[in-house]
């Protein structure tokens, strides 16, 4: 059986040439374990219930002829396949503690997770990095694959982790790390709020230079203050007000480090201002984009990045597709798709600019084990309407007649024209200043292929208007 710890040193998996390997999932991941086990020259089986796979399950197989199992995330820990591998005595990986392991440069790592802001953090990362010289590449769950980016030379990888990958993570350190927050998400995986939390808080384990946290936020405060780190990691707080000793903050209208300067006790440093992330939304900035820049800086700091590339990098900064992006102006009525708002906490920022029965809000899809409750009593003053599109539109549904009962909601049958369906009846419900918001507060694979599909979907319908 393989330790738990792999050399200080990489060998780019030299090591594991000896072990026979069972992949469980054969999506990105599985596809990306499978190449580099190629590459290192170690034997492997596949496993994956669509028939991607060699075998659909490990009941086909004798768990005994195996020494690890790389799980891919969409694989949870109570799945049944994990739990015989579990049982058989096989450690597990994730995604994330194979690319560790097969890793070929010493390239430092930071870590993004969060319930929301993980995809634009990541991406403020790599854009403040390459402005400061750094060959950056940004992978994970979006961009390159993180068992590919790891086994190729840069000088930082910038990699996007979720809850799901963290479960099955245990030896990676990285230099520094931030859980933006930790709102209920995926629950129906993880088993519970706790347990979610738990996995988000493995983020900080074995951090060496900075463990980055949301200074408002006690939950997160905790999991940094119950981090087993290595020796010498500090923690830094991220304020959206002026910053105290070992905190990134404002002051207005300067972005300002009084965490990675030896001045820190008596003054701070300038990185960036407001204005430079102006370009990015319609109106004034929104407090979690500024923490999502901060926390970039924040981690890009920790690797050396000089003051000044953070203004650069977040200046020429351009936010990812599908949130909150500007669709059309028609009849005085402004479309917008935040298809990427695929929980209630990412959907409840959305409405942050919006006024009193201002929104026709498209939502619905996978629940995820949600509870929607606190989302709706949050926006229900901002809502016009509400167009409904998922399969099982029956837990926003339920919380709506509970909390907002006056809105009126319209059900969109699913179907082939779903979107174009929500799309039309929206148009219809909307009245002049008002906003059509896509912010479906759910996962998108009940009837699409994912969230980029799903805004994709809606562009198009609200384009041919």
């Amino acid at each position: 059986m393989v330790g738990p710890d792999s050399p200080s040193v990489p060998d780019a998996g030299a090591h594991l040439a000896h072990l026979r390997f069972l992949v469980v999932g054969m999506g990105v991941a599985g596809t990306s374990a499978a190449a580099a086990l190629d590459e290192i020259g170690a034997a492997y089986v596949t496993v994956d219930g669509s028939g991607g796979g060699q075998h659909r399950d490990v009941t086909e197989l004798d768990l005994g002829d195996f020494d690890v199992v790389m799980a891919s995330a969409g694989y949870a820990p109570h799945s049944p396949d994990l739990v015989a591998c579990r049982e058989a005595g096989l450690p597990i990986w994730s995604e994330m503690e194979f690319a560790w392991r097969v890793r070929a440069v010493d390239a430092p790592w930071v870590l993004v997770t969060g319930t929301n802001g993980k995809t634009t953090t990541t991406q403020m990362v790599g854009a403040i990095a390459a402005a400061g010289g750094i060959d950056v590449v940004v992978c994970g769950n979006m961009g390159i694959p993180v068992i590919t980016a790891a086994r190729r030379p840069h000088g930082l990888l910038a990699v996007e982790i979720a809850s799901l990958q963290l479960h099955f993570t245990h030896t990676v350190s990285p230099v520094a790390a931030v859980c933006l927050n930790a709102d209920a998400d995926h629950v129906d995986w993880h088993g519970s709020v706790d347990a979610y939390h738990a996995d988000k808080a493995r983020v900080y384990q074995h951090v060496r230079v900075a463990c980055v946290y949301p200074a408002a936020d006690p939950v997160v405060e905790q999991m940094v203050r119950e981090a087993d780190v290595i020796d010498g990691a500090r923690a830094i707080g991220i304020s959206t007000g002026a910053p105290t000793v070992s905190e990134l903050g404002v002051v207005a209208p300067y972005l300002v480090d009084r965490a990675f300067t030896d001045q820190r006790h008596h003054t701070g440093i300038e990185l960036a201002e407001l204005g430079d992330l102006a370009h990015l939304v319609a109106g004034q900035v929104p407090a979690y984009l500024v923490t999502n820049a901060l926390s970039a800086a924040a981690l890009v700091r920790a690797v050396g990045v000089e003051p000044q590339a953070v203004r650069a990098g977040l200046a020429s900064f351009t936010l990812d597709a599908h949130r909150t992006a500007l669709v059309r102006h028609l009849d005085d009525v402004t479309y917008v798709d935040d298809s990427k708002a695929t929980n209630a906490h990412a959907a409840s920022a959305a409405f942050g600019a919006h006024g009193p029965h201002s929104v026709v809000w498209i939502a619905g899809g996978l629940a995820k084990g949600q509870d929607f409750d606190d989302l709706i009593h949050h926006i229900r003053q901002r809502l016009r309407a509400v167009v409904l599109v998922g399969v099982d539109p029956e837990p926003l549904a339920s919380s709506l007649r509970e909390h907002a009962a006056e809105i009126p909601v319209v059900r969109i049958a699913p179907g082939e024209t779903v979107m174009a369906d929500a799309v039309a009846a929206a148009r219809k419900l909307a009245q002049a200043g008002d906003t059509v918001l896509l912010s479906p507060a759910c996962a998108s694979m009940d009837q699409f292929r994912n969230y980029a599909d799903r805004g994709e979907a809606f562009a198009r319908c609200v384009r041919s208007l």
